[in-house]
């Protein structure tokens, strides 16, 4: 299938896509372990609750956890790795090798996220569970320089929605705004806890001029999206994939927006689209039906990305992957995707600009003149073997 919005059908490969420069704006720290890491974590710190201890057949039950429909041990995944990131060292190690695993998948800046409170049972300070992991993002970094490849990672910091923490972890956010943290989340069951709990952490972070993003409109729908935009003022929606509930089809093909997602697309509010993990938690029956068909065609701000990469066994590749497969999507769509993650980083302007001008655009443009020169000594081939 070729995407009608580019008629040179530059369908990119599997290799071509890993090479492709992209950008990740929402991915779980504790999500994306490594699992031989698990395994090697859970010994050095003695914990003996893992349910398998060879690293291929865990990182097997992760994805089976993940997929089973269960959402008890859907959270049960996340209380293994959360177990084994609680030191310095495990922080550090996590966070290294989360640098290192993006870069070599192709993606050239990320904001990763992760909860502060969550890591305090070996004895850290909120101060020291952040400067760990900003530690390791610099050191992975480094390293994938080492290896040839270039990432800048940002971190976000999460506060957990059940919890009574989140003006203390908004505050965490805006003191380390200049060392490595580039905005607030706040995530959780949303169901029972809406955003709108955690006024006092949206308003000091307007007040002090910082970012922050809302898991809203993954489970809960319309209304914790527009809590999260309209009272507490969300810079971009994690997920928002339940905007396609206030979108109408009609049988003809023509679209009727409503107030709501009129409004998001006419503010050009970032959607964290994670098309793996939607089908995984029920947003989306298939790839093919994922909603980011239609928000992309409609022209909403839609990025892509990969919520867990462990739990969905997935990577930015392998998102894109399944959505050329499912849509035809060409090298222009995965560029204008890229686009419009970078335009919604929660970095400075002109750093965002030198992001897509000296590197997104000029890998894809590389990208595509391969592609072209592929195609022209294929059909130079088929002349020659003509004649």
């Amino acid at each position: 299938m070729t995407n009608q919005t580019d008629p040179t059908g530059t369908t990119p490969d599997s290799d071509q896509i890993r090479r492709a420069p992209k950008v990740l704006l929402h991915d779980h720290l504790d999500g994306g372990l490594r699992p031989g890491t698990i395994v090697e974590l859970a010994r050095d710190s003695a914990y003996s609750h893992l349910p398998e201890t060879d690293a291929d057949r865990l990182g097997a039950w992760f994805r089976e956890a993940a997929d089973s429909g269960s959402l008890e041990l859907y959270l049960e995944t996340f209380s293994h790795t959360v177990a084994v990131m609680q030191t310095r060292d495990a922080l550090f190690r996590v966070a290294a090798e989360c640098a290192e695993d993006l870069a070599a998948d192709g993606v050239v800046y990320a904001e990763v996220r992760y909860a502060p409170e969550q890591h305090l049972d070996g004895g850290l300070t909120l101060e020291q569970v952040v400067e760990a992991v900003n530690d390791g993002f610099r050191e992975g970094e480094r390293r994938a320089r080492a290896d040839g490849h270039r990432i800048r990672v940002g971190a976000l910091l999460t506060a957990m929605r059940h919890a009574a923490r989140a003006l203390e972890i908004a505050e965490l956010a805006n003191r380390y705004r200049d060392l490595g943290v580039v905005g607030f989340d706040i995530a959780g069951a949303e169901a029972g806890y809406p955003p709108t709990r955690h006024l006092d952490a949206f308003e000091y972070l307007k007040r002090e001029n910082n970012h922050f993003t809302i898991h809203a409109g993954e489970a809960f729908g319309l209304p914790s999206i527009w809590q999260a935009l309209q009272w507490c003022g969300a810079d971009r929606l994690g997920h928002g994939v339940r905007i396609i509930d206030d979108i109408q089809v009609h049988a003809d093909g023509s679209v009727k927006l409503g107030r709501l997602a009129s409004y998001v697309r006419d503010k050009r509010i970032p959607l964290e689209l994670c098309p793996s993990s939607n089908l995984q938690t029920g947003a989306a029956r298939s790839y093919a039906e994922h909603p980011i068909g239609l928000l992309r065609r409609l022209h909403f701000r839609a990025t892509v990305n990969t919520d867990n990469r462990l739990m969905s066994h997935t990577s930015m590749s392998r998102e894109f992957e399944h959505l050329v497969d499912a849509f035809g999507y060409t090298l222009d769509d995965m560029q204008w995707f890229s686009v419009n993650a970078m335009k919604s980083a929660f970095i400075p302007f002109d750093e965002r600009l030198a992001m897509i001008n000296d590197v997104i655009k000029p890998g894809y443009a590389e990208l595509k003149s391969e592609w072209l020169f592929r195609q022209t000594a294929s059909t130079s081939g088929s002349v020659d073997e003509q004649g």
